[in-house]
């Protein structure tokens, strides 16, 4: 298995966490890159994030409500026979 973290990246004006809104995935779904995943909450507006890979979801960072520091893993992709993935197999991204 080849895992990518997608870490949460910095959404604006050096923010150093961000609350859940929704999750558009859960544990066991396949994604295509480019796919919203979720919607994070900033003190200042709701963004939606994207795939950075395809790949199938193994874990997630929490629940809608909980906050999450920049750089901390968000969601983790299990990316083994995905074709196109792209990004950093078995690393991880900082935005």
């Amino acid at each position: 298995m080849s895992e990518y973290v997608f870490k949460l990246p910095d959404l604006g004006e050096g923010m150093v966490e961000s609350e859940i809104g929704e999750w558009f995935v859960k544990i066991g779904d396949a994604v295509a890159e480019e796919d919203v995943i979720c919607s994070m909450m900033t003190d200042k507006a709701a963004v939606e994030l994207s795939s950075p890979v395809t790949g199938k979801v193994t874990q997630l960072a929490g629940e809608p409500g909980d906050m999450v520091a920049v750089g901390a893993a968000l969601i983790t992709f299990d990316v083994a026979g995905s074709v196109g993935g792209g990004g950093l197999v078995g690393g991880g991204h900082a935005g």
